[in-house]
């Protein structure tokens, strides 16, 4: 099936404005034009900057903590954890590096991006972190290489031919072709990766995630992320603190 630049068009627009109230309308899609349509979806800004409530648990522990975050799209990413309105940890990523220090240890990390990897639970780029919190595919679709099916209301996005040992699949709202959840699974190494997002709120004509649930496995070990935003602004001045105190232990992570 041709990609019609009208019927691309029709996508786009039943996206912006959440006019898919039902699939049937364009179920027939290519996977070419769903995926643009997706792609198209993808929020334009220079800078973000939210408040976030997030609950971090893995089989030792549950901790809820407020975030700020800070994004100036594909140069940085600024997080500050706080409880009880005291810093306990700051960290700053970029497209080559992550450095994180936490008050509570007294500890520090400057390298590359296996800690966030280690967070997350399965190993993560600056990109795929970026498009994470953005609802958008971590990873690159290729139309050629994938197809699109209805499933459950959803449009199904998954590879004509999954890799070996290397399961990805995704779903797409039909009002906006956001994310709804992504899944990557490696058996062989026993390890999932689940995203899964609610309600997308419109801020100057673009959809933004309410809510990002993250779980992860790993040979046994689980860990969960939610992340639910109380604030988004864009488009404002922002900066990007990150010194590292005195005194404080590094990291090794080998």
């Amino acid at each position: 099936m041709k990609l019609k630049p009208y019927y691309l068009l029709l996508l786009v627009f039943l996206a912006s404005c959440g006019g898919a109230k039902n699939i049937s309308d364009v179920e027939k899609s290519s996977a070419k034009e769903v995926i643009s349509a997706h792609k198209a979806a993808s929020p334009e800004f220079k800078t973000l900057a939210g408040r976030v409530q997030l609950v971090y648990e893995t089989d030792e522990k549950l901790q809820s903590i407020t975030v700020s975050l800070r994004m100036e799209k594909d140069k940085n990413i600024w997080i500050k954890a706080s409880l009880l309105g005291i810093t306990i940890a700051k960290v700053l990523i970029t497209p080559t590096s992550v450095s994180y220090y936490e008050t509570i240890g007294r500890t520090y990390f400057e390298g590359d991006f296996a800690l966030l990897g280690d967070w997350i639970g399965t190993p993560i780029n600056f990109q795929q972190a970026q498009n994470m919190l953005l609802g958008q595919s971590i990873f690159t679709l290729n139309p050629s290489e994938y197809s699109s099916a209805v499933f459950q209301n959803k449009f199904k996005i998954q590879p004509k031919e999954q890799p070996q040992n290397f399961i990805h699949s995704l779903f797409l709202n039909p009002e906006n072709f956001k994310i709804a959840s992504e899944t990557l699974s490696q058996p062989k190494d026993d390890r999932l990766l689940s995203i899964r997002y609610g309600d997308y709120q419109k801020i100057d004509g673009q959809f933004y995630p309410s809510n990002i649930m993250i779980n992860t496995s790993e040979k046994g070990s689980n860990t969960k992320i939610d992340l639910t935003f109380k604030k988004i602004d864009l488009n404002v001045d922002v900066s990007f603190p990150f010194d590292i105190p005195g005194g404080y232990e590094k990291i090794d992570l080998n």
